[in-house]
């Protein structure tokens, strides 16, 4: 009973610690959701049924997307505590079961799950833009004079915001739960308050209001769902940052705080339009006294910033996650934290994210707009997890077809609604996310083709290590004093770089180390089960370093792990040999050659492999061969 309240203060700081990472971008649709359901083109006339109506879909849609489907369902399907679209695409098809399966299914749904992660990447460029213009946008409410004011300041905060990634988020994170807290606390005020008004709109927590808005409107009523759909923006993020705290303390800061906030506020903006058709330009702001407009406006902004940093931060992390998967060229990884190992900034994929922003926020100009291209990427990442979601569960826990289905299938036909109301999008701006989707998904796909084929044709040259060795100790040849370690691809063959180096120089170290990084498919791999190695004859070792898609591989970290098992290195005395290949596009059976260019840009833009696996640069010799492809 003792541990009870260090484990209940523990789980609490947990829990509002959520509240500024995982809750951002559901938290602040607030601002423009409702809004565009009655102040838009395809918008509904304001009557007590069309109000009660939609406020009875955001009600249902949040019940149905976000506490059943997410917080009820797929945070269950953990790999290892972690989450996300990628954790799970690899629960519900492990890299051996693809290898065994290579049917049509398994490559649609490992093609889906890549498609959804890169989905992701323009949610990270659009959520950022549509938030902060959202809250930036208050300034039209206390001065219709600033309207001109709203881009410039948008573009300033988010460039600001931008900026200030390659400081880190530790001290900065440590004030977002507090900031999100009040957030909450202060949408759960002003929602009483506009329901005070009008306590009848408490109606609409009857489904029959939802049922019966769908029933009468039919058609009509179909584009209103892609505004509707914008209330659960956000809500993969619940999942995808399911590691970083649990799902206690998600959960727990959903059922006490979040739902409760989000539905009362929507409830009040509802209640506001019933009394005050006029307020429809913006139902947010106009629930607040005017005296309180300004520190809104303030806290609104900071709202933003934070759910924006949750989207960059999820793209830091995505991207590391397809570089370890081997979807992704290395990329330049900073570590922003001594203590927490997750805390990193990529400096190419901020700039592109930052690019992207501006682009977004000077060519759409508004929230209202920029609604437009937001939802379509979102739905079908959703989608994409629902289906994958049915495969991990029978995996799993042995769910039988009949049950997987009947749970997930009418989770899909909503969310299938849901895309079709949004597809309306596309020619407005949804095309936007759909492009970036399909631009990455290229480039991702391309890349582990063309990483397998560069693979196949090096491994075609070289020679298992037991024979290797068996020549070596025929043929005799020089030896040097010192350690050489070579990166190996395959635990099994004998490096490039050491066939290349034999053969040019005539000369081998006397102590040789094939060191093979693997990436497991966990997220994260337990330091005692991190290193294998293994003596061979002649002065020949092999070292084997297991790093899961959530770590960064460490070499010179591996190596002291390896000291441990019988295996010194002295840094003066060890050298490094890699192999740096030169891709050549040939009318060769695997790719296109326009993929295969593509792949030799990639790879000549790729970090380099001493940088990426954090080796000294004094001690490192690369051999380059070109590869036809």
């Amino acid at each position: 009973m003792q541990s009870d309240p260090p484990d209940r203060a523990r789980l609490a700081a947990l829990s509002t610690a959520a509240l500024g990472v995982v809750f951002g971008d559901i938290g602040t649709s607030p601002l423009y959701a409702l809004r565009e359901c009655f102040d838009s083109p395809h918008a509904m006339s304001l009557t007590r049924d069309h109000v009660l109506g939609v406020l009875s879909l955001i009600f249902w849609a949040l019940v149905l997307i976000v506490s059943i489907k997410y917080i009820a369902l797929v945070m269950r399907a953990d790999n290892k505590g972690e989450g996300g679209i990628l954790a799970l695409l690899s629960l519900a098809f492990p890299e051996k079961r693809r290898a065994e399966r290579t049917g049509r299914l398994s490559r649609v749904m490992v093609g889906l799950g890549l498609f959804g992660a890169a989905l992701l990447y323009g949610d990270g460029m659009i959520t950022p833009a549509v938030s902060v213009l959202g809250a930036v946008e208050g300034l039209k409410v206390i001065a219709p004079t600033l309207e001109n004011w709203v881009v410039p300041a948008t573009a300033v905060i988010i460039a600001v915001l931008f900026m200030a990634q390659r400081a880190g988020t530790g001290a900065v994170g440590k004030v977002f739960g507090p900031v999100m807290v009040v957030w909450f606390t202060v949408l759960s005020v002003l929602g009483v308050s506009g329901i005070l008004r009008e306590p009848g709109v408490l109606a609409a927590l009857n489904p029959w209001y939802a049922v019966k808005f769908l029933l009468e409107g039919r058609w009509q009523v179909f584009p209103i769902l892609g505004s509707v759909f914008l209330v659960v923006t956000g809500g993969e993020a619940l999942y995808a940052d399911m590691g970083h705290f649990g799902r206690r303390p998600i959960r727990i800061a959903w059922f006490t705080l979040v739902l409760p906030s989000l539905f009362l506020n929507y409830l009040g903006q509802g209640a506001l339009l019933l009394t005050d058709p006029e307020s429809v330009h913006n139902p947010f702001y106009n629930l607040a006294p005017k005296w309180a407009l300004i520190p809104l406006v303030a806290l609104a902004t900071a709202a933003a910033v934070i759910a924006s940093q949750a989207l960059i931060s999820g793209a830091f992390s995505l991207t590391m996650q397809g570089i370890q998967l081997g979807y992704i060229p290395r990329l330049v990884i900073e570590h922003t934290s001594e203590r927490q190992r997750g805390q990193i900034y990529l400096p190419q994929v901020n700039l592109a994210l930052a690019v992207a922003c501006l682009g977004l926020v000077f060519g759409f100009q508004s929230s209202s707009n920029l609604a437009g291209a937001y939802g379509i990427g979102v739905i079908m990442t959703m989608g994409i997890d629902t289906l994958l979601f049915f495969f991990a569960a029978r995996r799993l826990w042995n769910w039988p077809w009949w049950l997987a289905s009947l749970v997930c299938v009418p989770i899909l036909l909503v969310e299938l609604s849901f895309f079709a109301a949004n597809a309306l999008k596309i020619p407005k701006g949804g095309w936007f996310a759909l492009v970036v989707g399909l631009a990455l998904f290229t480039l991702m796909l391309t890349w582990k083709r063309g990483r397998e084929l560069l693979w196949r044709r090096i491994r075609s040259s070289s020679i298992p290590a037991e024979k290797f060795i068996e020549s070596i100790e025929r043929r005799q040849p020089a030896r040097v004093d010192g350690t050489a370690v070579y990166m190996a691809g395959s635990p099994d063959g004998t490096p490039i770089a050491l066939l290349h180096n034999l053969k040019h120089n005539k000369v081998l170290h006397r102590r040789v180390v094939f060191l093979t990084i693997q990436v497991d498919e966990d997220p994260r791999v337990p330091d005692d089960q991190r290193v294998e190695v293994e003596k061979l004859s002649l002065g020949f070792w092999r070292v084997r370093a297991r790093f899961g898609f959530f770590e960064e591989p460490d070499v010179p970290m591996v190596l002291e792990m390896c000291a441990k098992l019988g295996l010194e290195f002295r840094e003066h005395e060890t050298t490094f040999f890699l192999s740096r290949e030169t891709v050549i596009p040939a009318r060769k059976p695997g790719m296109a050659l326009w993929r295969e260019r593509l792949f030799g840009l990639m790879s000549r833009n790729a970090q380099s492999a001493t940088a990426f696996f954090g080796l000294p640069a004094n001690r490192v010799v690369e051999l380059g061969m070109q590869v036809e492809i």
